[in-house]
Formats: structure tokens, sequence, C-alpha cells
């Protein structure tokens, strides 16, 4: 039996201030019960909505905590945790940490910055616009929704788990869209609405090869009738259909992942990272790709991590191997 000196201790950051808080807590969660208990000595990092660490039910600064691990799994979502931010601390400190480093993060965090290196990589994009909360100006925002193609995508250029996003079809709920996305975010992302189905995919990084990356299956979801898309609700209500392997051709499958590795390479990513796409009449579009997604028991990675026969203890050790690698 190995000595709890001899595990390695390993710090799960979970909850955080942003608006992805409790499905923060459940990744989390989730990552504590299945770290190997051979190898690991698990420690539950609590940040409450204000901000605060906490260890073992104490408040404590991250400075005290971090002196006590000796590798960081990143189960925060949103902002805090996926914009660079906690990155930036945990590299002040010399700490490893899975997921990616702060520079990727902030950048793709930013909708409209990940949509530019999309389309410089031979992604293809929906068209769209950007409104900072500076330039919003009613001639501004008739501009854009004279611009585009309806029904629009309203949502906040930064943030995850479709949180302020609005599907809208006439100006007076265009400019309600625009509002509810600015309470989340300093600018608004305004995209013409993409008619088909849709898709997400999976790549992780693989152990032997540096810069290898490996797709998982891709996942096809179908969204509860009630639901005008993949919204908050949808993702972990546990009402939508999420098929893995999903139903689609060879061809679409080749390239869901090849335009995951892609998109994970060209925005410069590390260990893991998801995909999400719709494939339409006239191609296959990228969304948006997820630094750190949800990991929950209803999460989209660990269906198709245990599709391709890969034990989620198995995909934790894996990652944190990574991470302790690059110390």
């Amino acid at each position: 039996m190995t000595s709890s000196k001899s595990k390695i201790k390993v710090g799960v950051l979970r909850g955080g201030p942003s608006g992805e808080y409790e499905v923060s807590l459940k990744t989390g969660s989730n990552v504590l019960k299945n770290l190997s208990p051979e190898k690991y000595l698990p420690k539950d990092i609590f940040i409450d909505r204000a901000g605060v660490w906490h260890m073992d039910g104490i408040a404590r600064s991250p400075e005290k905590i971090l002196a006590q691990v000796d590798v960081i799994f990143n189960a925060l979502h949103g902002d805090f945790g996926e914009d660079g931010k906690v990155q930036q601390l945990l590299d002040t400190f010399n700490v490893p940490y899975t997921g990616s480093g702060a520079l990727a993060s902030a950048i793709v965090m930013n909708k409209h910055l990940s949509k530019k290196i999309f389309k410089k990589n031979g992604l293809k994009i929906a068209k769209h616009e950007v409104i900072r909360r500076d330039d919003k100006s009613d001639s501004r925002l008739f501009g854009v929704f004279s611009h585009l193609k309806k029904p629009l995508v309203v949502k906040p250029n930064t943030g995850g788990s479709s949180l302020g996003v609005s599907i809208v079809d006439n100006w007076d709920n265009f400019i309600k869209g625009v509002d509810k996305a600015f309470e989340l975010a300093d600018s608004v992302i305004i995209e013409e609405f993409i008619a088909g189905r849709e898709a997400t995919c999976g790549v992780v990084d693989s152990a032997k090869t540096r810069g290898e990356v490996y797709a998982l299956s891709p996942i096809e979801i179908i969204k509860p009738q009630e639901n005008e898309f993949f919204d908050y609700d949808a993702k972990y209500s546990g009402k939508s259909q999420e098929i893995c392997p999903g139903n689609f051709t060879p061809e679409e499958t080749t390239s869901l992942q090849d335009f995951s590795v892609r998109a994970h390479k060209a925005l410069g990513l590390k260990h893991y990272s998801r995909s999400d796409f719709i494939i339409a009449p006239n191609g296959i579009y990228i969304l948006e790709t997820n630094t750190l997604p949800g990991l929950t028991s209803e999460s989209l990675i660990p269906k198709s991590l245990k599709v391709g026969g890969i034990d989620f203890h198995e995909f934790l050790d894996h990652v944190l191997t990574l991470a302790m690698r690059e110390k």
C-alpha cells in the first residue's frame, strides 16, 4: 500500500466567481471521486462566489494553499478559471496545472479572437459582428441588425455554457438579446444563425509524442423540442439526446475530428479541449472551442471517453501526468 507521504498531492480547483459556478462544483466533485487513491492524495480547493479560496473548510490565501499541493487539476469554468487569470496565478507560484496556459486561455475565452484564428486556419465560421459596450449606439446596433441575415444569434463575447445567449429574428428581441448579453460581458458577438445538425468533438494530447493530438468520437446533440438551442438547461438537465458515436457519415466523422484537432493546435491549447460544430448543407461550421469542457457525470467528454474504451480515472491520470511533466 502506498503511503500518503509518497502520493501526489492534487489540488482540485472548483467553484469560482463565474456564472458556471454550479457546473464547476459538479466537475470538481467528479474529478475528486475518480482520482486513483493508490497514486493521488486529493485536496478539495473550493473558491466561493466572492473569489475567496478555502481548503479543509478554512479560508486561506492562494499562496498558502498552493504550497501544499504538487499539481492543480483545474475544474473551474468561465471567468477567472478559463480566461487566463487563474493560470497566471498558478504560473506565478510555479505550480503545474491541467489545461491550457494563460495566453491561449485568454484568447479562446474571446469568441471573436477565436473566430479570427479559426478562419485563418481554414475552418468555416458564421458571418458575425462584435459590439463593444462603448460602441453601443443606436446607429451601430441598427447597422449590425440590418447587415446580417436573420435569424441572429446574440451572445456574450466571453463566457461559456451558453449563458446569455439568444436567438432573435426581429428588432425588439434583438435589443433585448443584446442587453441580456451585455449583463455578462463588455462586448457582444452577433452572428448569423446556421441551421443544421449539432455536433461536438473532444481531443486529448498524446502522452507519447509532443504535438500529437488524439480525437475522440464525435457526439451528435439533439436538443429537447422545447429548447430553442443547446442552452444551459439543455446541457445540464439531462433532457437532450447526446448520441455517441453520432449518426454521422464516415466523411463527416473524419472532418469533425480533423477540425477539432486543427482548432486545438491553432489556438495553442494543451491537454484536452472540445469544439462545437454545426453540420449545414453547405459545410461544417465551427462555433467555438472549450478549453476546460465540463467533466460532470452528464458532460460530453466523459461520454466520448467511455465509447473509446477509456476509463475516466485513466483520463484524469493521463492529464495530470502531462501537467506534471511540464513542470
